[in-house]
Order: C-alpha cells, then sequence, then structure tokens
C-alpha cells in the first residue's frame, strides 16, 4: 500500500508518467544496457529491436501504480503479472541485488524526460512505487528458487543432446538429458526451461521453450521453431544456433524448469487452444492427462498456417487417442488438400466449448487477445482462461474481432 503522503502524489502524476512511459523506458533501457553491456545477454536482441521488451516494462510499471492508486486493475489480476514476471526472472537467473540498479536508473530515465516536473515528492512518490513492486517481485522470487531447490546464483546446469527430431517445417525437438547423470528435473506440464546458449563468436543469450512432454520419461524435450526475422526484428539469434549448431550428441545449459501455465489439480473438462509452436505446453498437457486422467474430457484446438508447419499433430492425435473423450479442431491458412481441417483463420465461435471447461491458449500476443476476447463473449470468465506469452506482453484491453 502506498503511503499517505505518496498516494496522492501518485495519483496526480500517474497521466504524465503514463503518457511519457515509451519515452522513459526508451531512456531506461539505452542507459542501463549502455552502461552495463553485461547485461544484454538477459535480453531478447529481436524485442530490443522492435520495442516490444520496452513497451512491456512500460505496461507493468503503469499497471502497478494504476493498481496502488485503485483505479487499475484488481488485486487477483496483479497477483496474476507479479506470479508471470517472478517465473520468468527466475528462469534468468535474475538476483535481488540487480534490482537497485534497475531502480536508479529507471528513477534517472523519469528525471531526464520529465525534467523540472520531478519535485523531490514526486520522486520519492515514484520510488515508493517502485520498491513496492520490487519488494513483491523478490519475495516470490526467493519462494519459486526455494521450491525448486535453486541456488539463484548459479542457476544453471548441463544437459546431453540424446536426440534431434524433425517436426515440421523449421521446427526440430531436442531430447535431453542432465550430462551429470542425475535424475531430470520433476516439472508440471506446462512450465518450461530457458537455454543459455553460447553463440559462436563469443556471447551468451538466454531464451525460454516450453517443454513440449509430460516428466515421464526421465527426460526433458524442447521443441524450437526457427524464428524469420519480419518487421524490422532480426532473426532469431538463439533458435537460428540451436537449428545450425546443436545436434545429437551435443550440449546445453538450462535453468531449471519454470512457469505458471500449470494444469490445475482438477478433472473439470479442458480446452488447450494453441496457434503455431504454442502447441509445445499443450502437447505437455495431453501427454500427462492422458498418462494420469484417461477419463477427462479434452479438445484441442490448433491454427497454424499449413499442414506442414503443424509440430507434433500426430503426437497430439496418438495422447488422445488414450481419452475416453478426445475432440480436435484444427484451422489452416493454407489447407491444401489436407482432411478434417477449417479453412483460414480460428473462428472462436466454432470451437466446441463443454460447460465449466478450463481453458489455456498459448500463441502469439494478437492470437490470444483476440481468441480471449472471443471467448469472453462465448461467457467464458478470465479465471477460466489461462494463457503463456513468450516475448512481451503489454497491459492493454483486449480487441474485440469477431474472428482471428
Amino acid at each position: 500500500m502506498l503511503s499517505a503522503t505518496s498516494a496522492p502524489v501518485v495519483e496526480a502524476t500517474l497521466p504524465v508518467v503514463g503518457a511519457n512511459l515509451p519515452a522513459i523506458t526508451d531512456v531506461f533501457y539505452e542507459t542501463m544496457l549502455g552502461e552495463n553491456p553485461e547485461l544484454l545477454h538477459l535480453f531478447n536482441r529481436g524485442a530490443q529491436a522492435t520495442g516490444e521488451q520496452r513497451q512491456a516494462l512500460a505496461g507493468a510499471v503503469a499497471a502497478f501504480a494504476a493498481h496502488l492508486i485503485g483505479a487499475g486493475p484488481g488485486e487477483v489480476a496483479v497477483e496474476h503479472l507479479v506470479e508471470r514476471i517472478a517465473h520468468r526472472h527466475c528462469a534468468l537467473g535474475v538476483r535481488p541485488e540487480q534490482y537497485t540498479m534497475v531502480g536508479r536508473y529507471l528513477l534517472g530515465a523519469v528525471r531526464a524526460v520529465l525534467g523540472d516536473a520531478v519535485t523531490p515528492p514526486v520522486a520519492a512518490a515514484w520510488d515508493e512505487v517502485y520498491w513496492l513492486f520490487a519488494a513483491r517481485l523478490i519475495g516470490r522470487e526467493a519462494r519459486i528458487y526455494g521450491e525448486a531447490g535453486v541456488d539463484g546464483a548459479d542457476p544453471w546446469r548441463d544437459y546431453l543432446v540424446l536426440s534431434r527430431i524433425a517436426e515440421a517445417h523449421d521446427t526440430i525437438s531436442f531430447v535431453l538429458a542432465p550430462a551429470d547423470g542425475g535424475p531430470a528435473p520433476a516439472f508440471r506440464p506446462g512450465q518450461y526451461v530457458t537455454v543459455a546458449a553460447d553463440l559462436p563468436g563469443g556471447g551468451r543469450q538466454l531464451r525460454q521453450y516450453s517443454l513440449s512432454q509430460a516428466a515421464a520419461s526421465g527426460c526433458l524435450r524442447i521443441t524450437v521453431r526457427r524464428v524469420r526475422g519480419a518487421a524490422g526484428a532480426p532473426d532469431g539469434i538463439v533458435s537460428g544456433f540451436l537449428h545450425d549448431h546443436i545436434h545429437a550428441g551435443g550440449r546445453l545449459r538450462l535453468s531449471q524448469p519454470y512457469g505458471e501455465l500449470t494444469l490445475r489439480d482438477n478433472d473439470t473438462p479442458l480446452v488447450l487452444i494453441s496457434a503455431g509452436v504454442g502447441v509445445t505446453p499443450m502437447a505437455a498437457i495431453l501427454d500427462h492427462v492422458a498418462r494420469t486422467q484417461p477419463g477427462r474430457d479434452v479438445t484441442a484446438v490448433h491454427a497454424d498456417r499449413g499442414p506442414d508447419r503443424h509440430p507434433l499433430r500426430a503426437e497430439m492425435a496418438a495422447n488422445g487417442s488414450r481419452l475416453r473423450s478426445f475432440r480436435s479442431v484444427v484451422w489452416y491458412e493454407r489447407p491444401g488438400d489436407a482432411p478434417g481441417v477449417r479453412p483460414g483463420l480460428i473462428d472462436t465461435a466454432g470451437i466446441p466449448l463443454p460447460p465449466d471447461a478450463d481453458v489455456y491458449l498459448c500463441g502469439p500476443v494478437p492470437f490470444m487477445q483476440a481468441v480471449r476476447a472471443g471467448l469472453h463473449r462465448r461467457g467464458v470468465p478470465d479465471e477460466r482462461i489461462r494463457y503463456e506469452v513468450f516475448g512481451s506482453e503489454q497491459w492493454r484491453p483486449s480487441p474485440e474481432p469477431a474472428t482471428v
């Protein structure tokens, strides 16, 4: 809770700070990364090139400040935001002491952009906002590290690549086992790991990839689509490295599994909705349910460009066949002569929705925003919609198109 002194200051200045957040975050990133280039490995270069990462920070700061003065998202939504960020930070090995550096550069960016408007009371109020947010994240991250049995100062473990499997156009699975001979970590279906890629020529980049198989084989599996640059973004550095340089017998460094898009412990009907390589956490969830709850009702919905782009389709069908009740609905933009699929973009009105189903989403942000809006129109409440985002996510209202 904001102090009585800071609350009216934040309420009065939130509109101007919010209006200038893009400029503030530009200055923040340019200054912090320019003076501390060793932090560059924590950031996705593609997201930095397009500004997505900076917009994500702006959205989180604005949402939390608005929440503190009762003008923004409620506590449940903020808890969801904190949980998502905390898991991502743990996957990157973020440490509590780094928050001091971030706070210093962030407040410095506010002063640089707003100038004389940042009086001492304004600076103190926004410093309080930042540290309230940071304290919640630091506390949650400490608990997540503890639950994972990880020392955040050294969060990585070496893995051997047991096999490399072509799944679809530009999409490969890697089956991995701990190089130390120990057991693979337990994880919950829907979680991800971070790959710490040591690139040719030096430098390290970190990327998260969903585990695409249930925790039953004694190994971990990730399924990676090569990212092709578009709209000003470069090609994916890490996905390209994995496709071009990592083969059976190679090694990778991975984090423990993290993420909060995990299967709830109940037996309600499931609707798994994905697009593109967003199918990977859904594949792990379906695999787990087929092994542990074969009587559960599951509907798998997927959208892709065409049959050659659809990863893990045969495996999903095989796992679905082990269930008492399973439906698969597929949309292809270019269906060709693929049997049993619907042409064009996914239409949320055509998704089978059993009563009281839990819905899981994973795919590009615009896809998920539009599908979520369509589910809302069909009466599915937010508490029954769970989703995972890789890349950045702004806090903004969902659009309301009829289809996506």
